[in-house]
């Protein structure tokens, strides 16, 4: 039977609810008006207040019956038409009054969705699909409520994290450069050794700061977009170039295949962000002398931009929440790969403003980023 209603469309068991008592307050108005026109025309309304006002003002026949000709007789339009208007507004205010009841449920359900208790919201069986939708928000609040929490909670988690680990470096450097300032007779060779761990270890601290002043920024900043014609194949060449020395390093090299006319309307320093972290992952989660593929395209007006490396599979369950705020694949505090687990929530965040979309697989030691953004 419900799925009878559902298949009539939306509200239709509420429209035909409120049908029906619309029909009912006509007919019960029809036959309260009939049985007021029957009285006074038809029937012995006349004699009945002829009676009572010789019982209740203690007339006589004659002077009641003058009394009735006057006020009642000689006024008997206005009198029906007096009745019929107070019929209808008082079986209106009925009407009204069971409206108002689907408002009063409404507010119910509000209050039940504003409530913390995640109490299931429950309404009368004619607003099943009003009380569908609440529960959908209700559900909607309750998982981003959720998400907020746990990413807020990964964030405290990578604050802890990355104070502990700065306080490594900086005792590094600063044990250094006092046995530097102490040992002014110290062997060149040692020296420079001193100097080059030193210099190691303060570039080290360097980007914990600025993990952290990236977590700071993530909070603050609202992302906007000033798009413009951009050369896509000109930007990922350069890109490219830009992140030679990380990949000499690695033992990795990029291999581009894209049309060198290939050009979108986008952000060109938030587009280039995105990027920039996408070959950034791929190249810290590569094998050692692999290749990173970069490969795009337009297709029905929109263009497809995949990179794929060959690194160590993503498990599944870590692969659905690579996107998240403060999420890091390699979980362990004092990684050199595990950042602040904000390039990849940052990069969705810049292709969902430019209507576009960003997904991952994982699989055979193949793992590849795809983004999809309008060409026009």
């Amino acid at each position: 039977m419900k799925a009878d209603w559902e298949k009539r469309g939306d509200y239709a068991r509420l429209k035909s609810k409120i049908f029906w008592q619309s029909l009912g307050i006509m007919a019960l108005a029809f036959v309260i008006i009939l049985g007021i026109y029957n009285m006074i025309w038809r029937g012995n309304g006349g004699d009945w207040i002829v009676y009572l006002m010789q019982k209740i003002l203690h007339m006589d026949q004659v002077t009641a019956l003058s009394l009735y000709q006057t006020i009642f007789r000689n006024n008997i339009e206005v009198i029906w038409i007096a009745a019929t208007v107070v019929t209808f507004v008082i079986l209106f205010r009925i009407f009204i009054s069971w409206i108002t009841r689907y408002f009063r449920e409404v507010s119910k359900g509000i209050d039940l969705l504003l409530d913390d208790e995640g109490q299931e919201i429950s309404l009368l069986p004619e607003m099943s699909e009003i009380e569908k939708k609440l529960n959908t928000v209700r559900q909607t609040l309750e998982k981003r409520d959720l998400e907020a929490k746990l990413a807020e909670q990964r964030k405290n988690d990578l604050v802890v994290y990355l104070a502990h680990d700065i306080r490594t470096p900086l005792t590094s450097v600063i044990g250094y450069l006092s046995l530097l300032d102490e040992v002014t007779d110290m062997p060149e060779e040692q020296r420079i050794k001193y100097v080059h761990i030193t210099l190691d270890k303060a570039n080290r601290l360097d980007k914990l700061i600025n993990e952290f002043f990236e977590i700071t920024r993530y909070n603050l900043q609202q992302i906007t977009l000033e798009k413009e014609n951009l050369d896509l194949y000109y930007m990922l060449v350069q890109l490219t170039d830009e992140f030679y020395p990380v990949l000499n390093v690695h033992g990795n090299r990029v291999k581009l295949v894209a049309d060198e006319n290939l050009t979108v309307y986008a952000d060109p320093v938030k587009l280039a962000r995105v990027f920039n972290n996408i070959l950034k992952n791929a190249i810290a989660y590569s094998y050692k002398d692999t290749q990173i593929e970069i490969r795009a395209e337009n297709v029905e007006n929109e263009v497809r931009i995949c990179f794929r490396n060959s690194g160590k599979t993503i498990p599944e369950k870590k692969l659905a929440s690579i996107f998240e705020k403060f999420y890091r694949l390699d979980e362990a505090r004092a990684t050199n790969t595990g950042g602040a687990g904000l390039g990849l929530a940052i990069a969705k965040e810049i292709i969902t403003l430019h209507g576009g979309t960003i997904t991952a697989s994982s699989e055979n030691d193949i793992t590849a980023f795809y983004v999809t953004i309008p060409s026009i």
